[in-house]
């Protein structure tokens, strides 16, 4: 017989029944029954019920059994009294009465409690990961992380992609994010740089001829952490394809995350239609580029029905250029309590309020209430209703102002109505492609030009888009939302080197600067460089949707914690002053 077991704590059932069996696993409860002792054997496949009574050799040594200690058991199979099966564990009908038992592993005191919901403090959890990888919520997250990746790679190999592994240690090239930094011992005083995204090795793939490329590939960015975003590292599934246009990208990336959604998404629908949305109608509609289209909702522009009104704030408000006034319809949410909730929440947002009109039936027909129809009128707020498409029992949200101002507390007072009013379907995955990002914005403080989004993307009617207005140039650059998610990023690249130096010299740099920067892709494309384009999908964000999880880190096998801190390793740590010298660095003190 094997060492350790025979079978795994998931195998045994009724047809093993008078079988010797040896099994491994934790202890992940014991039960006292007046001198027999049951216990649940735990590994990663399953359970299986094991006793022991007075009359077992070993008797003595299992009661002295806590929770979590590693064991090996040697036991014969027994058939459960039928009162007894337990239909939810596929080992139900069994139990194994135990022979003779091994400690391959005795256990402390835990910190933390294995079996069982209890909650315990993040930092808790995040110092003792190994305990609370234990957890069965855990191993079914990361079950689900490597299944998603098995079948990303099946799927990408299945569309003749084939995988190539990128360099880990590279040079410094800022794309939105900070760096981390590697000094060099061979190169004193100079730096590598973990790649945040492999995007210049990608496209220099497509350079050298490779037609398609894939890679489950890490990420290192230095960002201030958020509940679905890690700090320092992440992955993601890379594409590239050469020859190709934005919609041929589209085409190849959704059958691959359609089809992972529908077999790991616990039977939610999974939308097929995909609508294309600019990113100026997003921020108008929702509110933000990565919308939740489950929420029905859409908000409008009804600065018309304002202008030279009763209601004096927004009327001024109107006189300013580059203002204006949006609507978020709330059907369903006619009651002054819900109203004067919804105004709250803009107020803990750092807004003053949100105005709002709801529309109610006082038996003589529909009447529009609140201080807003007051103050402008039946005639205006019947408009309003007419345009939002309201009616009686519903209401009206209202914010002003100059939209990059309020758009974000709009999109977000958007969810919050959809999910109170129980508008948004849950039990949906519904995707859109959010298009045509603008290139260039102006700092309003300097006047100055810069890039807004990715400035390796190809515009929008390539040299000839570059002679106009910079803020009206639009980019082959796309994302993918989901569920109020953005999950995929990606462009039609500038693959032609007099466009990429102009677009880069309407921002403020000079041809010099470019080559320094960005020096190995610049060169070449001096050399037959094809048209290409790709995306990248976040994998983290897409198991964290499909775990039903609202954290990233439930998601990640050893995540940092909010502070970018690793508790179990204890890094970062301070490094040896041995170190510091082979690589001719010193720590400067912080006042």
């Amino acid at each position: 017989m094997h060492p350790y077991r025979s079978h795994t704590c998931a195998e045994l059932n009724k047809s093993n029944v008078g079988e010797t069996v040896r099994l491994s696993g934790w202890v992940h409860r014991v039960r006292d029954h007046g001198g027999v002792l049951f216990i649940d054997l735990r590994d990663t496949f399953g359970i299986t019920q094991v006793l022991c009574d007075s009359d077992s050799p070993v008797f003595a040594e299992v009661e002295k059994l806590r929770s979590e200690w590693c064991i090996r058991i040697d036991g014969t199979v027994k058939a459960r009294d039928e009162s007894l099966v337990n239909p939810k564990l596929p080992t139900g009908e069994i139990e194994v009465y135990i022979r003779d038992m091994e400690v391959l592993g005795a256990a402390d005191e835990l910190p933390l409690i294995v079996f069982g919901d209890q909650e315990y403090p993040e930092e808790t959890r995040l110092r003792y990961r190994y305990l609370d990888l234990r957890r069965e919520v855990m191993q079914r997250n990361m079950k689900l992380r490597s299944d998603v990746v098995a079948a990303m790679r099946r799927r990408m190999w299945d569309a003749d992609f084939r995988e190539y592994q990128t360099p880990i240690i590279t040079a410094s090239s800022p794309e939105g994010a900070r760096d981390f930094l590697v000094p060099s011992r061979l190169h004193p005083g100079k730096f590598y740089a973990l790649p945040q995204a492999p995007q210049q090795f990608k496209q220099l793939i497509m350079v050298s001829g490779f037609d398609k490329y894939f890679q489950i590939a890490p990420c290192f960015r230095d960002e201030d952490p958020r509940a679905d975003r890690s700090p320092t590292d992440f992955y993601q599934l890379d594409m590239e394809m050469s020859f190709v246009e934005q919609q041929d990208v589209f085409d190849t990336i959704q059958p691959v995350l359609t089809g992972i959604f529908e077999d790991f998404g616990g039977g939610r629908k999974v939308d097929q239609d995909w609508p294309q949305i600019s990113y100026k109608d997003a921020a108008l509609w929702y509110g933000t580029d990565k919308p939740d289209l489950r929420n029905p909702i859409k908000m409008q522009v009804v600065s018309e029905h304002f202008k030279g009104s009763g209601f004096a704030i927004f009327a001024k408000l109107l006189e300013q250029d580059g203002t204006e006034i949006r609507a978020i319809p709330a059907p369903g949410g006619g009651s002054r309590k819900f109203c004067d909730r919804m105004n709250k929440f803009a107020q803990e947002q750092g807004l003053p309020g949100m105005g709002y009109i709801f529309w109610r039936d006082q038996g003589e027909g529909m009447e529009a209430a609140g201080p807003l129809a007051k103050n402008i009128g039946p005639e205006r707020t019947e408009a309003i209703r007419q345009q939002l498409g309201l009616e009686v029992g519903d209401a009206a949200f209202f914010l002003g102002g100059k939209p990059k101002a309020f758009e974000a507390v709009a999109g977000r007072a958007r969810t919050v109505i959809g999910d109170e009013l129980g508008l948004t379907d849950k039990d949906r995955f519904a995707f859109a492609w959010i298009v045509d990002f603008p290139i260039y914005e102006r700092d309003e403080e300097t006047g100055k030009i810069d890039f807004e989004h990715n400035p390796f993307s190809m515009p929008q009617g390539g040299m000839a888009a570059l002679e106009g207005d910079p803020l009206e140039v639009k980019g082959y650059q796309y994302d993918l939302a989901c569920n109020g998610y953005e999950l995929v990023s990606g462009a039609i690249r500038n693959h032609k080197p007099e466009i990429m130096f102009k677009a880069f010299e309407i921002a403020g740099y000079g041809a010099d600067e470019v080559k320094k920067r960005f020096g190995g892709l610049v060169n070449a494309f001096q050399y037959g460089a094809p048209p290409h384009g790709g995306c990248a999908a976040g994998i983290d964000r897409i198991v964290m949707l499909l775990a039903e999880q609202e954290n990233i880190r439930e998601v990640i096998m050893f995540p940092m914690n909010q502070r970018a801190e690793d508790l179990m390793m204890q890094a970062p740590s301070e490094p040896m002053s041995d170190q510091l010298m082979e690589l001719g660095l010193r720590v400067i003190p912080q006042d």
